[in-house]
């Protein structure tokens, strides 16, 4: 080849080279790809006169020029060797500079993927930012762009994480189970007598008491105990008139009459049977104990005159008693009548009594905003005192299984509840939930995930900031900038 025809192919070669970068900037095609593509075809525009080959035949043609053996952009017209003493390659006419041919060669090479490969799709900013590429590149920071691989792009506030930064940051999963909550309410309560065990001792009509027995206010008493005697003229009367009725040969029918009036005032069983049989009138009549129980009051002296309906006695059946306890207003919707409750007596140290909640007074106090209820309690050795302080515990909850999770997976924002499940392979995605009830260190899950899926219950604050600011950050993304 002579000077001059070497001269010209230079020249179109320069000629040649701006338009391809042209070209190549129309076509998103990065520097190191149009130099190769120059580099491997240059031949190609020193020999303009051959045909084009085909991207992938064999190189034919004479051959045009010599270029360097490592690629460096040393070239020569002639056989020349390397400083180091290799021999230039030589460059054949059909290995022609072709873009369209190389950018369908690229193409195809990108849709191809090994099997089991996943195929990336574009490459976004490591910094976050919204800028990303078709092909990989830097930032101006020398930070390789992160390929995004299909698959990912689904949900823009999923959060990928690698294996040596969940280590790092300690995240932990558990599965979500299947199970009812139990969360007690603690509240404090006082011991009482049960108010339909509690007699009242007095007479209907006025009467002078002649004997009272030895009985003192706290003494426990057994049923049908002799109490007090006294002399009524009133039921002394009615006495004798029933007398008189069976004296005379009435039947008890006949006698009705009469005999209900001494039951009308209240004259023991015992001495209207005393009538009847002997047909006389006693002269005083005795009171017994109407029940088991401890004598909480006794007003009775011997001579004194009592009036009608006055109370003589106070008794109290204390086998079994009742815990008096204020459930806060805010507490109430969860407690049930039925629910179990576990009481505590402080002076009792290490017992405990199992009873249920018996009632719940329709009434809230307007004072401390509480709602009384009522638990009753066992007492058959005594041990239960009216007024006791108690410590009250009431296990409310459902007894209906519910997916539950740890307290310490929910994330409580204020305006929303999230859990971060895991859906494998270092991929988090946070979910938006409904929370029911909570206790002992778990949270019902009404709504949002399932039974079985892992959940994070370490970490997961990071990695909910992680995929806010990634969804803030996508949000923000123009549609033009998106490959």
């Amino acid at each position: 080849m002579s000077r001059l025809s070497s001269f010209v192919a230079l020249a179109a070669l320069a000629a040649g080279a701006g338009a391809g970068g042209y070209w190549a900037g129309q076509h998103d095609l990065s520097v190191p790809a149009v130099v190769q593509m120059i580099s491997a075809n240059i031949g190609g525009v020193l020999g303009a006169e051959q045909t084009p080959t085909a991207v992938g035949s064999p190189a034919s043609g004479p051959v045009i020029y010599y270029r360097h053996p490592d690629g460096d952009p040393a070239y020569s017209s002639t056989p020349k060797q390397t400083p180091d003493g290799r021999d230039f390659v030589a460059v054949l006419a059909s290995e022609d500079v072709s873009f369209e041919a190389r950018l369908k060669d690229e193409a195809k090479g990108a849709e191809a993927t090994a099997p089991g490969e996943r195929k990336i799709l574009y490459y976004r900013n490591p910094m976050g930012l919204s800028d990303t590429s078709p092909t990989p590149k830097k930032d101006s920071m020398g930070m390789a762009y992160i390929p995004v691989y299909e698959g990912e792009t689904e949900d823009g506030a999923t959060v990928k994480l690698s294996t040596g930064k969940l280590q790092r940051t300690g995240v932990k999963t558990v599965p979500a189970t299947r199970g009812a909550i139990v969360r007690p309410v603690r509240i404090p309560g006082t011991v009482t007598f049960d108010e339909r065990r509690v007699s009242v001792v007095s007479i209907r009509t006025e009467a002078f008491l002649e004997e009272v027995a030895d009985i003192t206010t706290g003494e426990t008493i057994e049923k049908g105990r002799p109490l007090v005697s006294f002399y009524a003229e009133e039921i002394a009367a009615a006495g004798a008139l029933y007398a008189a009725d069976l004296k005379n040969g009435s039947s008890k029918a006949a006698a009705s009459g009469s005999l209900q009036r001494l039951t009308n005032l209240g004259v023991p069983i015992e001495a209207i049977a005393e009538i009847e049989k002997t047909r006389k009138v006693p002269i005083s009549v005795t009171l017994v104990a109407p029940r088991n129980g401890v004598v909480l009051e006794r007003r009775a002296v011997d001579g004194m005159m009592a009036e009608a309906g006055e109370t003589l006695f106070r008794i109290a059946d204390a086998s079994t008693v009742w815990v008096m306890a204020d459930v806060p207003e805010y507490e109430l919707s969860s407690v049930r009548v039925g629910d179990k409750a576990a009481v505590r007596i402080r002076s009792l140290s290490g017992k405990v009594f199992e009873g249920r909640v018996g009632l719940i007074y329709p009434e809230i106090q307007g004072q401390t905003r509480t709602a009384r209820i009522r638990i009753e309690l066992a007492n058959p050795n005594g041990l239960l005192l009216a007024n006791m302080y108690a410590d009250v515990e009431i296990a409310t909850g459902g007894n209906d299984p519910a997916v539950t999770v740890p307290d310490s997976a929910v994330i409580d924002t204020g305006n929303r509840q999230v859990v971060i499940v895991d859906k494998g392979e270092g991929s988090f995605e946070p979910r938006d939930v409904k929370v029911g009830m909570r206790g002992e260190g778990m949270a019902e899950i009404t709504q949002g995930i399932t039974e079985g899926e892992k959940v994070v219950v370490s970490a997961n604050f990071l990695i909910d900031a992680e995929s806010n600011l990634k969804a803030a950050l996508s949000a923000l993304t123009p549609a033009e900038a998106q490959p």
